[in-house]
């Protein structure tokens, strides 16, 4: 068994067990050089947060391990097809890999694909189904937001 399915199996076995205790069939396994750092289930039914997702609770318990946000030089292996809000996760934390054990045709039959919001975000925003609308609001004292962050970044601390 190569690596990679190794660790797709235990992302398998991560799901079957929160399924088995009344969760979503979803785990997640962030590794790095060959080793497992963190692991995740699907939290949605047990937090009620719609973003514990098994890859974000994954890649939270991964930051926390390893110190840091930035997870380049990691892997992530799901048992389910990731959404775009745990693709965009991975790529925002500098996750480099992505394997799934179940695609988005797998998971339709069972109301578990999220082929749609994928190809809902593919549209330009004035088509997509959610409003989405930029508002150019500053504040008052003249001060940008943005330029305020990087002054304070660059400033010694």
């Amino acid at each position: 068994m190569s690596e990679v399915q190794r660790f797709l199996c235990e992302a398998i076995e991560l799901a079957k067990a929160n399924m088995e205790t009344g969760g979503r069939p979803f785990g997640a396994v962030v590794a790095q050089g060959g080793e497992v750092v963190a692991t995740g289930v699907n939290e949605i039914v047990a937090t009620n947060d719609p973003t514990a997702h098994a890859e974000l609770t994954a890649l939270r318990a991964a930051s926390r391990k390893l110190g840091s946000p930035n997870l380049s030089g990691c892997v992530v292996y799901a048992s389910g097809h990731p959404c775009p809000m745990c693709m965009a996760a991975m790529r925002l934390a500098g996750v480099g890999e992505v394997y799934f054990a179940y695609s988005n045709d797998d998971g339709a039959p069972y109301g578990l694909s999220t082929a749609a919001i994928y190809a809902d975000l593919a549209k330009p925003f004035a088509e997509q189904s959610m409003k989405i609308s930029h508002v150019p609001v500053r504040l008052g004292d003249g001060a940008d937001l943005y330029a305020e962050w990087k002054r304070r970044q660059a400033a010694p601390g």
